[in-house]
């Protein structure tokens, strides 16, 4: 019970940069690309161009979408040649989405 109290007390008392942080991948989880991708990402590393063909989008799009989530160092890149290689970078997160996913196919 104290382990409960303890923690209620944590979360009440959060600094502005862990709350941008949470925020921020939130936001990243918001949007139904993003998801795609992520959820892509968690079986294997894929290019650009592999996940713009799986998931049937514009390049561009996947670029700008793979920007976002390295920025929140959620998927992380290897170069080979000129071609990157994209994986997930967080497996915290990934276990978050992944539970979100089952949940939702739940309902």
């Amino acid at each position: 019970m104290d382990e409960q109290i303890t923690n209620v007390e944590n979360s009440q008392h959060l600094d502005d940069e862990t709350l941008f942080v949470v925020s921020q991948t939130f936001k990243a989880l918001s949007d139904p690309t993003r998801i795609r991708i992520l959820n892509l990402l968690c079986a294997d590393e894929h290019s650009v161009n592999d996940i713009a063909e799986i998931l049937d989008l514009g390049q561009s799009t996947v670029s700008h979408q793979l920007r976002f989530l390295k920025n929140l160092r959620l998927v992380k890149f290897r170069r080979e040649g000129t071609t990157l290689y994209y994986s997930k970078d967080d497996d915290h997160i990934m276990s978050l989405l992944k539970q979100a996913i089952e949940h939702a196919a739940h309902n």
